[in-house]
């Protein structure tokens, strides 16, 4: 995993570029021009410590990438690449297909990935996974296409001016993330999960997308049977997501995804498997660390403990809102990032459970849906005041027709909350730490058969995710998976409320809350529908990405700490 930028076209900003985007590849930089762009690439060496620097050249071509090619052995097999091989990076496989069939090359690809290929057809290539576990972010402007991995980036360039978009603002408040390809920034934009840009002379001249999920409805019943497959399917994605030549292990809540991870790795590994869990130091708050011990000790595993109490809160918050240029203000970015601390210096990768409850139906939201209005169900969407901020989440959401609506509901998070707030926290957390974040659920083979599978599969009675919990039941009993889940939730309240009469008016007081907010002051201090915590991070955020204030100066703006 890696920081990228570069230029395509004229420009000469990718240097500068590439020194904001140090902390993504703090193993070192480099700069090259070939034939119509500048490629710079900060690495963080994962495979082929040695040989596997980038920008890298290959048949003809020059690739820069972040992320990793998990079926790169596959495809140097597949394509007879043996003794063409120059290095041992997954991403040279790729420059050598591409020299065979030219784009169709990215169909094959199975990883997490944000590149940038220059083709030996002389054509210039961006390319984001199907899931968007990796980010990319795109600006044109005179000189041509500026890309690269943060937002920062190109204002560190400057590229960028950085200029609020309103109404992106209002769907950070009302959802805690933004949707589409609109960034938060004016002038901004994501490449959007799946989509591949052809660029000639610095200019958009064609695209293409990738669908993360197959469209098609299966009618399978041999329980068994599926029990076998989903086995098979598991192992795999989990196989191959540990390739790596640097220590790796996983993040373990007391959850029904992490525990999954942890029974395959534990099942794959002769060494015990290191895995960190975060737990709070607040009254009430719902601590998973019981379970996930017994679940440690019964894999025997070599699990470590954290703990956030509100001093972490307190010194994590600005230090979490730097991180998260592209803004999400989903709470669980405070335990992530205190993992990724914590595992820094032991890991440098990381598997976790992202994407269980997307693609084997675990969400509430889900069973609601499904119920008849007479026994309180309602689709499964979010309920924002605004309903122009709700008609957008709407069309983002939009899934194909054919699909149940369970399956609708599940493309919708899929489209929506998945790459612009799950995956964007778990990159911008670890990230920050210098750690590669994997995730073997968001896999295009366990897509493949956890999708299409009967909503009998997936939502039965009050539970989500069913065969995903038959599955553990036999591999992991010690996971208890059938056991009422106590729910995620960071005690944020509880130490935002005694500070919520000071925090209010200076809060209040920063520009882009003004703007998006007015009613800002009156609605934090009385703690109105959950809002102290978004509008918290918000006005943070707001400080440090729009007016240059440091994290620790913001935090003190804000809440009077130094």
């Amino acid at each position: 995993m890696c920081g990228i930028a570069g230029e395509l076209g004229r420009g000469t900003s990718a240097e500068a570029m590439i020194g904001a985007l140090t902390h993504r590849g703090p193993d070192g930089v480099r700069v090259s021009q070939v034939p119509g762009a500048t490629l710079a690439h900060a690495r963080l060496s994962i495979i082929d410590l040695e040989g596997g620097w980038q920008p890298l050249s290959a048949a003809g071509s020059t690739v820069i990438g972040n992320g990793e090619i998990y079926n790169y052995v596959e495809l140097a097999r597949d394509y007879q690449l043996a003794g063409k091989l120059g290095t041992g990076s997954d991403f040279e496989p790729l420059l050598h297909i591409y020299a065979q069939e030219g784009p169709a090359a990215f169909d094959r690809l199975r990883g997490m990935y944000a590149l940038c290929l220059i083709g030996n057809d002389g054509r210039a290539w961006l390319a984001r996974d199907p899931f968007g576990i990796k980010p990319l972010y795109l600006l044109e402007h005179d000189g041509g296409l500026a890309f690269a991995s943060e937002p920062r980036a190109f204002v560190a360039a400057g590229l960028l001016a950085p200029e609020l978009d309103e109404d992106a603002a209002r769907e950070l408040l009302a959802f805690n993330y933004t949707l589409g390809e609109a960034t938060i920034f004016k002038g901004l934009r994501r490449l959007a999960p799946g989509e591949v840009l052809e660029v000639t002379d610095g200019r958009i001249v064609g695209a293409q997308a990738r669908a993360p999920l197959p469209v098609r409805r299966e009618a399978a019943d041999d329980e068994a049977a599926l029990l076998r497959r989903l086995d098979a399917v598991l192992e795999n994605s989990v196989r191959v997501h540990q390739r790596s030549d640097v220590p790796y292990g996983l993040f373990l809540s007391g959850g029904i995804d992490s525990a999954a991870i942890a029974t395959l790795m534990a099942r794959l590994n002769e060494r015990p498997v290191t895995a960190f869990t975060c737990g709070f130091n607040a009254p009430g708050a719902k601590d998973e660390r019981t379970q996930a011990e017994k679940l440690a000790r019964a894999l025997n595993l070599d699990w470590r403990e954290t703990s956030f109490g509100e001093e972490d809160f307190w010194r994590i918050l600005p230090q979490v809102a730097w991180a998260l240029d592209d803004p999400t203000a989903d709470y669980a970015t405070l335990p992530t990032y205190k993992l990724a601390e914590a595992a820094r210096g032991t890991l440098t990768v990381v598997l976790t459970g992202e994407g269980g409850d997307e693609l084997f139906g675990g969400y509430g939201r889900y069973r609601r849906a499904l119920r008849p209005a007479w026994l309180g169900g309602r689709a499964a969407e979010p309920r924002p005041d605004d309903p122009t901020v709700l008609a957008r989440w709407r069309e983002a959401a939009r899934a194909p027709e054919g699909l149940t609506s369970l399956q609708a509901a599940q493309w919708g998070d899929v489209a929506t909350w998945l790459p612009n707030d799950l995956l964007l926290k778990l990159d911008r957390c670890l990230m920050a730490h210098g750690l590669e974040g994997r995730t073997p659920f968001l896999d295009p083979e366990v897509a493949g058969f956890a999708f299409p599978l009967p909503d009998r599969f997936k939502v039965r009675g009050r539970y989500g995710k069913w065969l995903l919990r038959k599955w553990l039941e036999g591999a992991c009993p010690a996971a208890d998976p059938w056991a009422r889940k106590q729910g995620f939730t960071v005690p944020v309240e509880a130490w935002i409320a005694p500070r919520a009469a000071d925090i209010a008016p200076r809060l209040a007081r920063v520009e882009a809350v003004r703007r998006i907010r007015p009613d800002a002051e009156a609605v934090f201090a009385s703690g109105e529908a959950g809002q102290r915590w978004p509008l918290l991070f918000f006005s943070l955020w707001a400080l440090i990405h729009l007016e240059g204030a440091s994290p620790t100066d913001a935090l003190a703006a804000v809440a009077g700490r130094p």
